[in-house]
């Protein structure tokens, strides 16, 4: 790759984080896919699984022009790079320097969201019968249970769900 080449964030299909990392990387362009080992949430087996540090992203090094990132963009499972109206916005080299190294590390991580939850925070499930449902932060339960407050048809209804299940939806798009 070029020396003006930078790093950007690719959005990927939904769990094709692996099969875009594999295309692009045939293709000879720098690409990383940072990961980190989970317990496998099948209530059957005990195994420690690999699994995408951010679902949904792989990082690609490439130049601002179209023509190089024409090829990452047309690779399987691939949708945009990240950025604004202007373009895509890269990714600071130290960030990925720092991932490498996080990721490199023999220790178990331990990710989370930085922001903490405030009582009336609008979020969103994640996972679960319930995904995709948006509502307002109640209170945090304990024993990594929190509950959310709906609202249907003019009334509320409270759902405790687990923690990590729960995003808090981002100011500007709530």
């Amino acid at each position: 790759m070029k020396n003006n080449a930078l790093w950007f964030a690719l959005l990927t299909r939904s769990n094709f984080e692996q099969t875009v990392y594999s295309n692009i990387c045939k293709k000879k362009i720098d690409a990383f896919l940072p990961t980190t080992r989970k317990p496998s949430k099948r209530k059957d087996r005990k195994l420690m699984i690999e699994t995408p540090l951010f679902p949904g992203y792989v990082f690609v090094k490439s130049t601002m022009a179209p023509v190089d990132q024409l090829p990452i963009l047309k690779t399987l499972g691939a949708v945009r790079l990240l950025g604004n109206r202007d373009g895509p916005l890269p990714v600071p080299e130290y960030q990925i320097d720092s991932l490498k190294l996080l990721t490199s590390a023999t220790q178990n991580l331990v990710t989370g969201s930085i922001i903490k939850l405030k009582k009336g925070d609008p979020v969103i499930i994640l996972e679960g019968p319930m995904a995709g449902l948006k509502g307002d932060f109640f209170e945090h339960k304990g024993r990594g249970r929190v509950i959310v407050k709906i609202d249907l048809l003019g009334r509320y209804a409270g759902v405790e769900v687990d923690s990590d299940k729960v995003e808090k939806i981002p100011d500007l798009l709530s």
